[in-house]
């Protein structure tokens, strides 16, 4: 394969212009804390933390490394991020699909919803939920059980623990379940293909997913039991509840900002690829005899995704990134443990900062992919 100069001068030009500006900065960086007597380096991570974190997914405590810290404030990033795509999509597929129903009331209201919320500045909506709403529940000795079993309070929601038995072959029922769902699904798509007849895919999933669990708990021993919240006085005037699940009131106020506030642009995705795909063929299909559900699954679907998905993997990466705001109302997230407390701590602002940098470009990526990869497999194929 010959390459000609005209063709690669502008790729090498453009790589030694990023190559120099890089170089400038980096050398210019380091006469600067070379001058000012300040040394570059990792190895503080594996020096004591020294401070405490409110929230945790792991064990944590001052007497462990910035690194240990760096994974406190990583995993809770994670779990906010990964709650709030999963509620702003929920919410923001009914929104999206609300807005092209034909009824008015449904119609208005999901449209007021979508201009509202994504028309509030986020950081504001994240206040508003966490001083305002959430500051307003009752203390804990004063809450109401919800159901019976769990209690949401000024200091968090409080909800059972499910303590598991022979969970281990729980797991694997589970894993056998997937596994044969995706197996059938394989099948009834080569089925349609060659002979045109549809199975119940959507069924059989959900039968195989109760059934296969429920055989653990019948003949592979699996027990469950459930470890209820109880209160309890620590001092004169305060109580709090122990036992069962505890969730701050800075992650039910982040995740609820986050997902009403993305789902709106979700929702405008959804309708815009369900208005996407002409009318004829709607009614092309319908005439063919198919069912609304058949035209839905099998014609809008399928040429809708292709418009939502690019634009919604935007807002997916949008949600990663507007978590960062967590250090506003104190979560303990990757900014307010890591960005904050431990560059305050250590002074090592560059190394700390590249750091966090390279986390959330990481992150991104990680959803990028996956979901390039969704577009991929779901984009219909030209022959």
């Amino acid at each position: 394969m010959n390459f000609k100069l005209k063709d690669i001068g502008p790729q090498l030009i453009t790589v030694l212009a990023v190559v120099l500006v890089f170089g400038f900065f980096t050398y210019n960086a380091q006469v600067n804390m070379e001058n000012r007597g300040i040394d570059f380096g990792y190895g503080f991570l594996s020096q004591e933390s020294s401070f405490d974190v409110q929230f945790s997914l792991i064990e944590y405590d001052g007497s462990h490394s910035y690194f240990r810290a760096y994974l406190v404030g990583l995993l809770n990033t994670i779990l906010v991020s990964v709650i709030g795509i999963i509620l702003a999509t929920i919410l923001g597929v009914i929104v999206g699909i609300a807005r092209l129903s034909p009824n008015y009331l449904i119609n208005k209201f999901a449209a007021f919803y979508v201009e509202f919320f994504r028309n509030i500045p986020l950081l504001l909506q994240i206040f508003f939920w966490y001083f305002a709403a959430l500051r307003a529940l009752p203390l804990p000795q004063d809450a109401e059980p919800m159901f019976g079993i769990s209690f949401l309070t000024i200091k968090g929601l409080f909800v059972p623990a499910f303590i598991w038995q022979n969970f281990n072959v729980f797991f694997y029922s589970i894993v056998a379940a997937i596994i044969a769902i995706i197996v059938i699904r394989a099948h009834a798509k080569k089925k349609q293909e060659t002979i045109g007849k549809q199975t119940p895919v959507l069924l059989i999933s959900i039968g195989l997913l109760l059934i296969l669990p429920l055989l653990s708990f019948l003949i592979g021993g699996v027990r469950l039991s459930f470890e209820i919240p109880v209160l309890k006085q620590l001092a004169t005037t305060s109580f709090i509840y122990e036992g069962g699940v505890s969730l701050p009131p800075e992650l039910i106020a982040l995740a609820l900002s986050l997902s009403l506030y993305t789902a709106t642009f979700i929702a405008e995705c959804v309708r815009a690829g369900i208005q996407g795909v002409g009318k004829g063929q709607k009614e092309a299909a319908a005439s063919i005899g198919l069912t609304p559900n058949q035209v839905l699954k099998l014609v809008i679907m399928p040429q809708a995704l292709r418009i939502i998905i690019p634009p919604t993997t935007n807002q997916y990466l949008n949600l990663t990134k507007n978590s960062s705001l967590a250090a506003a109302i104190a979560y303990p997230d990757l900014v307010l443990v890591f960005a904050g407390t431990a560059l305050m701590q250590t002074g090592k602002a560059i190394e700390i900062v590249s750091i966090t940098m390279f986390t959330y470009l990481s992150l991104s990526i990680s959803i990028s992919i996956l979901m390039n990869w969704y577009n991929r497999k779901i984009a219909i194929q030209e022959k």
